[in-house]
């Protein structure tokens, strides 16, 4: 029995394609909330410095993702780019779910 590992190009067109497409999703969901919703609990220079991240973020993933199809999927990328991506998204989730909580208390 032969031992079926997949391929760093399997690897990464398995993992890091719809992690970068997450990615995406996340930071257009971040820039509609941040975009369109006074935010009680932030200032509006937070509002507008989280937007911003926010859309560096989105160029830098879209740059990741270009690279990505331009090598036919085998060029990878650093985790530690990853990283930061992951921590605005939980920052945004944070601020998402804090507006929630305060709509659903005031009605």
């Amino acid at each position: 029995m032969s031992n079926s590992q997949p391929s760093e190009r399997e690897l990464l067109n398995t993992v890091l394609k719809p992690l970068l497409e997450d990615f995406q999703y996340w930071f257009s969901r971040a820039c509609t909330l941040l975009e369109k919703e006074p935010l009680s609990f932030l200032s509006p220079e937070e509002q507008s410095n989280l937007l911003q991240r926010v859309k560096q973020a989105q160029q830098e993933v879209t740059a990741a993702q270009m690279i990505f199809q331009a090598t036919d999927g085998q060029a990878g990328i650093e985790a530690s780019m990853l990283v930061p991506w992951h921590k605005l998204v939980a920052e945004c989730w944070q601020v998402s779910m804090r507006l929630r909580s305060l709509k659903q208390e005031q009605g």
